[in-house]
């Protein structure tokens, strides 16, 4: 992998997921122009997450088995038809079919991931796919802002047309720049589709890494959702405007997502994956305390922010170093179990909210980080026993 191949890589990436959150900005423009209640636009959100995870659960697994040089570009050109569709719907509804469509073809980001970690000599492989990585969380923050700044300057339709434009751009960079890349393996769709869930219970390590993941997107969505309600009320009283800025610690979530990968590359994994858990812990306690203190309540984000991607920097690399030959389907059960996670984790934050407001919420998350580092503890010691003979 060259630093140039790992760039594009990064910028393919996370423009593919960036697309998810084109519309998340723009909700109450859609339902202005389309005449519709800003409720039924927010199931925009919904319909683009549950296409997203059926892609991944019914594509993103053909990474073993498909030539990748084709599948790549051709998901990022079955993107633009959907794109365009978004920028022509005429109704809700039409728009509605659109992004779960979008969501379902726009998986090149989760292709691209194990891939980055095929082609990466083995001494670099945690560095190239800590940039990918850099890349998505970049693409998810870059997609909000731009789509909003797109859609003041020339309406919310301009924005799916550009990135429909630069999926097809896209694809024809990948598919130039990749070389041919034969299946990894062979076997039927149905076996394949199987093999995600067997693949994921087999390992000892896959499983609890597993649970870390879904652990920590369930940290990172319950402390962002409830963030919103505790920035909205007393004593801040911020108006929505303000609250999106707070958005913008994820950059420092992409920095250590790339830096991570180099812990890795030394092999220092898991003892980083638990200081990274204790600094998790900490930043919830500092949550809890901040109080009035907006100063206190900014380092408890970006150091939860910080320290949540560079965990599943290496948690993802952990899964990728069982199977050379399953890295794909690997990367399936990761992601599956990581929405999982961050769906219980919001539905939760709203529960805990309305019981003990922000109090409620810290302490749920010293418990989480608790239960984790028990996790990591476990997996720790299993993972030194195996290493032991070598």
């Amino acid at each position: 992998m060259t630093r140039r191949l790992t760039f594009l890589f990064a910028l393919a990436a996370g423009a593919a997921i960036g697309n998810l959150y084109l519309a998340q900005p723009l909700l109450d423009l859609i339902a202005r122009d389309l005449r519709t209640s800003t409720s039924s636009a927010g199931l925009l959100v919904t319909a683009t997450q549950v296409g997203y995870a059926a892609g991944v659960l019914l594509i993103v697994p053909l990474g073993d088995v498909v030539d990748r040089r084709r599948l790549v570009p051709g998901m990022l050109l079955c993107s633009a038809p959907a794109l365009l569709l978004c920028a022509a719907a005429p109704t809700i509804g039409v728009l509605l079919g659109a992004v779960a469509v979008l969501g379902l073809t726009t998986v090149a980001g989760q292709l691209l991931t194990p891939l980055a970690g095929d082609l990466a000599a083995a001494e670099h492989r945690g560095q190239v796919v800590g940039t990918v990585g850099s890349g998505i969380l970049t693409g998810i923050l870059a997609s909000r802002a731009i789509s909003g700044l797109v859609a003041y300057a020339a309406g919310w339709r301009a924005i799916f047309l550009a990135a429909a434009a630069l999926a097809v751009t896209l694809a024809v960079l990948l598919f130039r720049a990749l070389p041919p890349l034969p299946p990894k393996t062979r076997m039927p769709y149905p076996a394949l589709i199987a093999s995600v869930p067997v693949m994921a219970l087999r390992e000892r390590s896959v499983r609890w890494t597993l649970v870390l993941g879904a652990s920590g997107f369930a940290a990172f969505a319950m402390f962002w959702t409830a963030l919103t309600f505790r920035l909205s009320a007393p004593p801040f009283s911020y108006p929505v405007s303000v609250i999106g800025l707070f958005g913008l610690a994820g950059l420092a979530g992409a920095v250590a997502a790339q830096r991570s990968g180099q812990l890795h590359d030394r092999g220092w994994s898991m003892p980083a994956t638990g200081v990274g858990w204790m600094v998790v812990l900490l930043s919830f306690v500092l949550a809890g305390l901040a109080g009035r203190s907006i100063a206190l309540l900014l380092i408890a984000i970006v150091t939860l922010d910080v320290a949540l991607q560079a965990v599943a920097l290496l948690n993802r690399m952990r899964i990728f170093a069982v199977s050379h030959e399953a890295r794909s389907r690997l990367n399936t059960a990761y992601v599956f179990s990581n929405f999982i996670g961050a769906a219980l984790g919001s539905a939760a934050a709203t529960t805990l909210w309305s019981l003990g407001h922000w109090a409620a919420v810290s302490a749920a998350g010293v418990v989480l980080s608790v239960f984790a580092l028990g996790v990591w503890a476990v997996g720790r010691r299993g993972a030194l026993v195996v290493a032991a003979p070598l």
